[in-house]
């Protein structure tokens, strides 16, 4: 098979289109061809500077496709059935094999391109709201970076929950196109201080809860646009800051911070994020939400793809097409 490898870590470039011996098929697992896969942010910051699992390496922990066999013991899954799992590495690939309990069933009427940029954007914005953010109707939610894949789907979820929502953006027109999601309220951090935007917007009371997926001196705003006894859900460090944040001003406001990394929830309570990834799917299918596909790039110009990314002009998921 054909796949997107890396010997060393480092840009974009490090990324090869070689050949690769095909994975194998494990008991309880599947084997799947790849038909999309949608690039996480994470799969840059493990490209930058991750540990190689393997040497070459194929990065990657998400993507959509068709069964091509069922291992030894699972019944849950049939030859030739639309499949969308997760991984701890290997989705920049023509073929995947993963154990059965990391996929789900594509919904009927649900684009095998839009479900490859489901699970981890929209799985993370409904932990970051709701199992550890407590949003409810009425509240006041700050989503940082509004644009991405996570900050898309937050909007969503947070305004069909009933929530007034406020985000963050370095684009006028990328804010303008939030506005279509269910944003109330944006803000353009080159142009003005968000923190002080948010207060504003809020007659001085800030933020209930914020969604930050950005972390540095933005989680350092983010502390400074909450309300007293506001919450935080951080769940990421896309502004690749080295400097750790400065998080005392929390203490003034007897708030918190609570970080939230669905993968390792996956793993300790599947019973629970199995079925809610699987709702998540279906709401789509029931065009209730909504994925933002930004452009599709061959798997053969995996290096282009991440360096688009990385530019920051994406509008919502880019996927690789095998």
């Amino acid at each position: 098979m054909k796949a997107a490898v890396f010997y060393q870590v480092g840009g974009p470039e490090v990324l090869r289109y070689e050949e690769f011996p095909e994975p194998a098929l494990r008991p309880g697992g599947l084997l799947i061809d790849v038909k999309a896969i949608a690039i996480q942010g994470g799969d840059t910051l493990h490209r930058q500077g991750g540990v190689l699992a393997t040497t070459p390496h194929i990065v990657g922990y998400q993507a959509a496709g068709i069964i091509r066999q069922v291992g030894e013991g699972v019944t849950t899954f049939v030859a030739g059935q639309a499949v969308v799992a997760t991984m701890g590495f290997g989705s920049h690939a023509e073929v995947i094999s993963v154990p059965a309990s990391s996929a789900w069933a594509i919904p009927e009427g649900l684009d095998i391109e839009l479900a490859a940029g489901v699970p981890i954007e929209f799985g993370t914005a409904d932990d970051c709201l709701f199992e550890f953010g407590h949003l409810v109707a009425g509240e006041t939610v700050l989503i940082q970076a509004g644009a991405s894949g996570v900050g898309i789907a937050a909007i969503q979820l947070a305004k069909a929950a009933g929530a007034i929502v406020i985000a963050t953006s370095s684009s006028d027109d990328r804010l303008q196109r939030l506005k279509d999601y269910g944003l109330d309220h944006g803000i353009n951090y080159t142009k003005s201080d968000a923190s002080k935007e948010v207060m504003a917007y809020t007659n001085g009371r800030g933020a209930n809860l914020v969604v930050d997926s950005v972390g540095g001196s933005t989680l350092e705003g983010s502390i400074a646009a909450l309300d007293y006894r506001g919450r935080i859900s951080w769940v990421g460090r896309a502004g690749r800051e080295v400097t750790p944040p400065e998080v005392w001003p929390i203490m003034h406001k007897s708030a918190s911070i609570t970080g939230v990394f669905l993968g390792i929830e996956m793993a300790f309570n599947p019973q629970r994020t199995h079925p809610l990834i699987g709702s998540l799917l279906q709401r789509i299918a029931d065009q209730k939400l909504s994925v933002v596909l930004d452009k599709k790039f061959p798997l053969s110009q995996a290096s282009e793809a991440h360096r688009y990314i990385e530019s920051r002009q994406a509008f919502g998921r880019v996927l690789l097409i095998p």
